[in-house]
């Protein structure tokens, strides 16, 4: 008897290890589904983030699919920058670790939007992809071939 009891944490704790599984599981299989109409899309625990275009949209990924869905055009975009603790950071040399990070979209006079990361690194990435692309189209910015 008491050796049942002993293992009846340990069938909880399994239990509620497999349940919290199958729910990420299905928040993944939902991202999945709502990232094929993207140009380029990027899934965390702490937000979803889609490009399509010049299109921006983003929100909180759940079982069911993607909630609180914003949207945006980055040619309301004045400028984009990587924050860390609620400050810009030196892209050139980010720092190591952080409580929170977020990718800021500013706006002018419609406020800014900040989109949470959960790693630094992901944050750069994206918001140089960003830059690199035409504001008006969402395509790539075209070189000329004489500058």
């Amino acid at each position: 008897m008491e050796r049942g009891l002993l293992w009846l944490p340990l069938l909880v704790l399994f239990f509620g290890l497999a349940w919290a599984g199958w729910n990420e599981f299905r928040k993944v299989e939902a991202y999945q589904r709502w990232a094929k109409g993207f140009d380029r899309a990027k899934y965390d625990i702490l937000a979803v983030l889609g490009q399509r275009g010049d299109r921006l949209v983003w929100g909180k990924s759940s079982r069911t699919g993607v909630v609180e869905m914003q949207e945006f055009s980055l040619t309301e975009v004045t400028a984009i920058e990587v924050e860390v603790n609620g400050n810009p950071i030196n892209e050139a040399h980010p720092p190591k670790s952080s409580r929170t990070v977020s990718l800021c979209f500013q706006r002018g006079e419609a406020g800014p939007i900040q989109v949470p990361f959960t790693e630094i690194s992901l944050a750069l990435k994206w918001a140089q992809a960003l830059r690199s692309l035409d504001p008006e189209t969402g395509q790539p910015k075209q070189v000329s071939p004489n500058s």
